[in-house]
């Protein structure tokens, strides 16, 4: 166990300091958090230099990445359980808030709430952070006075969103580094190693194998070329970016990458699992079902199931249950289906997702383990396959100009 000094908020909103002990940083936060408190900065005692591990809100970027704004959502229901007034609870964030941008909405909502707007009214001024499921949650929590439990559940979709989705950034991200880097090496060989050793083999006339002639070849191709390649490229690159703005083109995108193998497995199982998470979450927070699909459809991330669920609400709307417009479309399994089917039976709807989102997290988790394991082989071959293309252009002529040599 170590010591700890620290700076938080308390539940009057008042700045305190003092010591904790705990077994690192982390810990010793959640510890004041689970006492009331709001923790601004948690350094171990005697790392007078702060050359060690620090919890400190230091200022960053404009951009609210997730983190922040779980931050933001889990600051928010701690002051908000020992009851700090909506407007204090603003206050305090804007002077704690470790990024800028929530800094200023803090501020401002504080200002609009102080005018008479209501809490979800005054989030729903900054959709590109607090998207239309943390509004209407709020908005659910306001109108049944249940605010403080609807925040519990705003933190907890958060995390799931968090770790649902850095599983699959992690998985991807091996890859893709790995990728880029061998496109860059096959592009620093063709053009700075291979001429080199061209120069030399036809100096002493020596006979190239077809190897050392395709990259040749290649290489003449990028002299001549390389200038229209890469404006063609970049136009082209430019082009697909804009398309992919569109709706039709985002619909087009994420309808690809749900057909790719093993990873549309992983994007399925995890917007699955975000789907029950989701609804099952405004089913507690009495949200309408109605409502709740308009809100599903908002914030399932991928527009080709989007469009799914635009039918999914109609079907809604003439009174055909959940399951049965659900078994229609192409993006849900048998077994989701099934188990909302017999939850809407049994009146236990909410256990049914619930279940439902535990089995599919599994599935994602095990989906990325094939994931890796299936990329790391074809990595390895185009590894190999770039080292030996390159190995036989400059080591079989090069052998051939040992012997000439000698």
């Amino acid at each position: 166990m170590s010591v700890f000094t620290y700076q938080a908020i308390n539940e009057r909103g008042e700045n305190i300091s003092g010591t904790i002990e705990a077994e690192s940083v982390e810990t010793a936060s959640n510890l004041l958090s689970s006492q009331g408190l709001i923790p601004s900065k948690v350094r171990k005692a005697g790392d007078i230099f702060g050359l060690g591990k620090t919890l400190s809100l230091k200022e960053k970027t404009t951009r609210v990445k997730t983190g922040d704004l779980l931050l933001f959502t889990k600051q928010f229901k701690t002051m908000l359980k020992v009851g700090i007034p909506i407007v204090r609870i603003l206050q305090v964030l804007e002077k704690h808030s470790e990024n800028v941008k929530l800094k200023k909405i803090a501020t401002q909502m504080a200002r609009d709430i102080s005018g008479g707007l209501r809490l979800h009214e005054a989030f729903r001024k900054y959709p590109k952070v607090f998207d239309e499921l943390y509004c209407s949650m709020v908005q659910a929590g306001e109108t049944s006075d249940s605010l403080d439990q609807v925040f519990d559940r705003l933190v907890m979709i958060i995390e799931h969103e968090y770790k649902i989705r850095s599983d699959v950034k992690l998985a991807l991200q091996y890859p893709t580094f790995v990728s880029i880097a061998l496109v860059i090496s096959f592009f620093v060989l063709l053009t700075n190693v291979i001429p080199k050793y061209l120069k030399i083999f036809k100096a002493h006339k020596i006979e190239l194998p077809m190897a050392t002639k395709i990259a040749d070849m290649f290489y003449q191709f990028l002299l001549q070329n390389g200038s229209v390649l890469l404006i063609v490229f970049s136009v082209l690159i430019l082009a697909i970016m804009v398309y992919f703005k569109t709706q039709q083109g985002q619909y087009v995108r994420d309808s690809m990458l749900l057909r790719i193998p093993i990873l549309g497995d992983v994007l399925k199982k995890a917007n699955i699992s975000r789907f029950a998470n989701i609804f099952e979450i405004l089913q507690s927070s009495g949200v309408h079902v109605i409502e709740s699909m308009k809100i599903l459809s908002g914030t399932i991330g991928n527009k080709a199931i989007t469009k799914d669920f635009e039918g999914v609400r109609s079907k809604l709307e003439e009174g055909r249950g959940i399951a049965p417009p659900l078994s229609d479309s192409k993006h849900f399994t048998p077994l989701v289906t099934s188990m909302i089917a017999i939850g809407e039976e049994s009146g236990s709807l909410n256990e049914m997702l619930r279940e439902v989102t535990l089995h599919y997290d599994d599935e994602v988790a095990y989906s990325v383990k094939r994931l890796t394991e299936a990329i790391a082989p074809v990595l390895t071959i185009g590894l190999a396959v770039i080292i030996g293309f390159f190995a036989l252009s400059i080591f079989v002529p090069m052998a051939d100009l040992t012997r000439i040599l000698k």
